[in-house]
């Protein structure tokens, strides 16, 4: 990996950044009455990091030839993208309220469509589909040398999904260099831990017999999650390099502390009196480096 300062400054504008959209993603389940708030929390960092600085994309027009491509594979989590876009002016949160799951203007929905929603590179429901077509993405770019890398985010609980690991066999295969996973590994999943539903441990060891670079930080923490992005070898589509896994140890709920690492919030609404906790929670767990 190549190895680079991260600026601090740099860092603290994307935590400050995060404590916004973790305000505005509570408040977004709150007015539309459904989310799986547990995940979309664990993966603000991610989100933000790659959306705010890491990721070669332009808001103002998400089809952009040249954009790299995010694959939301947790589609579940929509919310948390939808509240990105919506800072990012490409929405306005009462339009995204107004035109969700509504029947006949029907745009945003628990789980993502790209028909509806430009900014979705793939439409998301069923979990375990994301990194085989984030896997004929990379191979897509490099048929046509396109200097575009993907990156694919999944869950630690999607990793029961056996289409998974055929695509961790066939990116490794590929030497596709212009791929990187990002798995939130909260540890959660909706009946419980992922530890006694079927276990993926050791997974660093395992990504790495697939042949892949691996990773693994604190998820929750914008300085390592910088770090790791900006140490990504470049995207060349030609050259065969391993593909990178960055395991981001995460917290499900994180920011909340009544929602912190309880399985219960893994899907679900929340009232006005937990709103009102929770972003006292979100402000007062607020970072200061």
């Amino acid at each position: 990996m190549y190895q680079y300062n991260v600026d601090i400054e740099l860092v603290e504008e994307l935590e400050a950044k995060a404590v916004k959209i973790r305000k505005d993603l509570l408040n977004f389940i709150y007015r539309i009455g459904m989310g799986h708030l547990g995940g979309e929390l664990s993966i603000v960092e991610i989100a933000v990091a790659l959306y705010y600085k890491y990721m070669n994309y332009d808001p103002k027009n998400p089809k952009w030839e040249e954009r790299d491509r995010l694959v939301l594979s947790k589609g579940h989590c929509s919310e948390t993208f939808y509240t990105v876009y919506q800072d990012l002016g490409m929405y306005t949160m009462d339009y995204m309220v107004e035109h969700f799951e509504s029947l006949d203007t029907y745009k945003f929905g628990m789980h993502s469509n790209r028909l509806k929603v430009p900014a979705i590179e793939v439409s998301a429901g069923s979990l375990g589909h994301g990194l085989p077509i984030a896997v004929g993405m990379a191979l897509g770019a490099r048929m046509q040398k396109k200097n575009w890398r993907t990156f694919v985010l999944t869950g630690d609980g999607e990793l029961n999904e056996g289409t998974n690991w055929e695509a961790f066999m066939a990116g490794g295969h590929h030497q596709l260099g212009n791929l990187v996973a990002l798995i939130d590994k909260n540890g959660l999943q909706m009946t419980g831990h992922t530890r006694d539903t079927l276990t993926i441990d050791p997974l660093d060891k395992k990504l790495k017999a697939f042949n892949w670079d691996v990773v693994s930080i604190d998820g929750n923490d914008m300085y390592a999650v910088c770090e790791a992005l900006q140490n990504l070898p470049p995207a060349d589509p030609v050259s065969r390099r391993k593909p990178v896994a960055i395991i981001l140890n995460t917290v499900k709920g994180k920011g909340v502390d009544f929602m912190e690492d309880v399985a219960t919030w893994h899907g679900g609404g929340i009232a006005k009196e937990q709103l009102e906790e929770a972003l006292v929670s979100v402000e007062k767990n607020r970072r200061v480096r």
